[in-house]
């Protein structure tokens, strides 16, 4: 029995992926500026940053939506 109540704990840490929680309230998201970049991220460290070449932005919620940006993949 002691053993499932601390394998448990365990098997949500590795599952989780050691990330950063992701506050899906968060008003405030980040961009990359590159030419073809049309997503925005809940992180700034997300994955799908990591091939950003310029400058990472932080901007609210509505003005990405307002420059016609999703949301990444990554952060789904």
């Amino acid at each position: 029995m002691r053993f499932r109540i601390l394998l448990l704990p365990l098997l949500i840490l590795i599952l989780s992926g050691f990330d950063t929680p992701v506050n899906l309230d968060a008003n405030t998201v980040y961009l990359c500026m590159g030419k073809g970049s049309k997503k925005y991220h809940y992180r700034k460290n997300c994955r799908g940053l990591s091939n950003c070449s310029t400058k990472i932005h932080e901007v609210t919620l509505a003005k990405a939506k307002e420059m016609g940006r999703t949301l990444c993949g990554w952060e789904d």
